[in-house]
């Protein structure tokens, strides 16, 4: 008798997809993965906030993210808590003229035909870096 082990299959998720978007700052690609009414809540300084549809969702990240700085995806991770895709990363940016920053974001998104329908996020702001 031959018994074998099924080789584990690699699968890409949305959330991963997203993620290596967000470290490639492609936002054009980013908003491809993002349902047409999705929605972003977020728990950032210096308050909360609501945007509907992806592209006042993009703005919010090519907001943070965008522009010459130096920029760096420094730890990043994910995981599934229920039907939530739990997920985080913590980014340097280093200004030409200034301080270098950090700021991590802790986001569950849920999905829908593998396309991103609500993001709930969390953000330390700014921060120096150490």
């Amino acid at each position: 008798m031959t018994t074998s082990t099924p080789t584990p299959q690699a699968t890409t998720t949305v959330a991963d997809r997203f993620l290596a978007a967000l470290i490639d700052r492609d936002f054009t690609t980013m908003s491809t993965y993002l349902a047409p009414d999705v929605t972003l809540r977020g728990l950032i300084p210096p308050g909360p906030f609501t945007e509907t549809g992806p592209t006042p969702t993009i703005d919010r990240f090519r907001g943070w993210f965008g522009g010459p700085d130096d920029f760096a995806v420094v730890d990043s991770g994910r995981d599934r808590v229920g039907d939530k895709l739990a997920m985080h990363w913590r980014v340097r940016m280093h200004p030409a003229n200034g301080t270098p920053r950090l700021a991590e974001q802790r986001a569950y998104l849920t999905t829908d035909n593998d396309r991103i329908t609500s993001i709930d996020l969390v953000c330390t702001g700014w921060q120096p870096a150490e």
